[in-house]
This record gives structure tokens, C-alpha cells and sequence, in this order.
């Protein structure tokens, strides 16, 4: 329940996110190019957005194995030390995580602290860059459903694209295109 719910809710903010900058963008440009005026929060905003989109898309990625792979030592493994190889990939990305989110909780807590906000939009800084404890946290978790899968499921390592094979397959495909 508890992953169904930040499945459905990192995808509502992704989305969100994608299609309010896209057309922030867009409206921003028609405005300098079409009409000589624009709006001066617009670049900060839309750096704002960016990065929470890029937080999210991290974690995102992990869950549905969007992320280039290099695995060709890890592969020279059989299960079992894929699985250990995995799990300590797993462990160190952990720790690397709980850094950021602890620094993270500093930096937000003295920024809360002196007050200020953002220089175009009156938001204050610690909301805004607020998007590292929480980017952090939903890609800690998503390691964290990964060593779990590591350990009591046959999952033996990070799931990610492999963009060599899809790129075979495709030359493969418009073989046989043409052969036809």
C-alpha cells in the first residue's frame, strides 16, 4: 500500500512538473520573442521546477530501471555474488544518501532560520531547495526496496537499461524491414 501510494505520487509530481515547465517555457518565449516582454520570475521558477524534476526522475528511474547499466564485471559473477555485489552498491548508495539528507537537514534549518527567500518569487529559500531532503529520501527508499528484493526475492542486481542490446534489436528489426 504504503509503495503503491509514492508510486502514484511520484508520478503525479513528475507529471505535474513536466507539463507545468514545459509550458512555463513555452509562455516565457512567446512572450520575449513575440510580444518584447516577459516574466522576471520565470527563470527561476522553471530552475526550480528542473531540479525537483531531476530528483524525482532519479528516483523514478530506479524503480522502473530507466538508468544506463555498467555492469560487465558485476555479470562475470554467478547469483550469489551478483546478489552481494548488488546489496553493497545498495549499502553505499544508503550511506551516500543519508549524507545528503542529513547535510540537507542542516542547510534547510539554517536557511529556515535567517528567513530569506528566493530573489523573483516570494518563496522562502528552504521550501524551495527543500527538493534535496525530499529527492533524497524517495531515492533512499527506492534502494531500500531494492536490498529488500536483493535479499528475499531472485532480484541479482540493479535493473537498468541496456541500451547496446535495444540498439542490436533495432538493427536487427530494420533487417528484416528491408529484407521484406
Amino acid at each position: 500500500m504504503f509503495l503503491r501510494v509514492l508510486n502514484r505520487l511520484e508520478e503525479a509530481v513528475i507529471c505535474i512538473l513536466l507539463v507545468s515547465t514545459t509550458l512555463l517555457v513555452f509562455l516565457d518565449v512567446v512572450m520575449r520573442f513575440g510580444f518584447n516582454a516577459g516574466f522576471l520570475w520565470s527563470q527561476e521558477l522553471t530552475l526550480h521546477m528542473s531540479a525537483w524534476f531531476v530528483l524525482f526522475g532519479a528516483s523514478y528511474g530506479l524503480k522502473v530501471g530507466s538508468h544506463i547499466g555498467m555492469d560487465a564485471f558485476v555479470k562475470l559473477f554467478p547469483t550469489l555474488g551478483r546478489k552481494i555485489l548488488t546489496g553493497i552498491g545498495c549499502i553505499l548508495s544508503g550511506v551516500y544518501c543519508a549524507l545528503i539528507i542529513q547535510g540537507s537537514l542542516v542547510y534547510l534549518k539554517k536557511m529556515k532560520m535567517i528567513g530569506i527567500h528566493l530573489e523573483d518569487l516570494p518563496i522562502p529559500v528552504w521550501i524551495a531547495h527543500g527538493m534535496l531532503l525530499v529527492g533524497f529520501i524517495f531515492l533512499s527508499i527506492r534502494l531500500l526496496v531494492l536490498l529488500w528484493s536483493v535479499i528475499f526475492t531472485e532480484v541479482d542486481g540493479f535493473r537498468h537499461t541496456d541500451e547496446a542490446k535495444e540498439s542490436m534489436e533495432i538493427v536487427e528489426e530494420l533487417s528484416k524491414e528491408e529484407q521484406s
